[in-house]
């Protein structure tokens, strides 16, 4: 299976929504997202990983604020109030869903 940013994106805007799923396997959920503007989202009942394709922009997760860049990989576990915020139009990002309802316990 191989799934590239480009065909993802493509996809992706021929939707009328900011993400879309694009491969599930187990518990995992792989999504290719897109938000125009804000950044609208709640926290999620499972454990969430991004990694940014591109753009730039600042992330929130939890109480931390931090920048980030094409490349990064931002975990935030379930239940985590999250969003991207002050992004540039070019930002897009793949988001993996894993593990069970309410996140993995150590």
């Amino acid at each position: 299976m191989k799934v590239n940013p480009k065909e993802a994106l493509e996809k992706l805007a021929a939707q009328k929504s900011p993400f879309i799923t694009l491969f599930e396997h187990g518990t995992l959920q792989l999504e290719v997202y897109k938000p125009e503007k804000v950044d609208l989202q709640q926290p999620h009942t499972r454990d969430e990983v991004y990694v940014v394709i591109s753009g730039t922009g600042e992330f929130l997760n939890g109480g931390e604020r931090m920048n980030f860049s094409p490349g990064d990989f931002l975990f935030v576990p379930a239940g985590v109030e999250h969003r991207f915020e002050n992004f540039s139009e070019d930002f897009s990002t793949w988001v993996l869903f894993y593990g069970p309802e309410g996140g993995e316990r150590l």
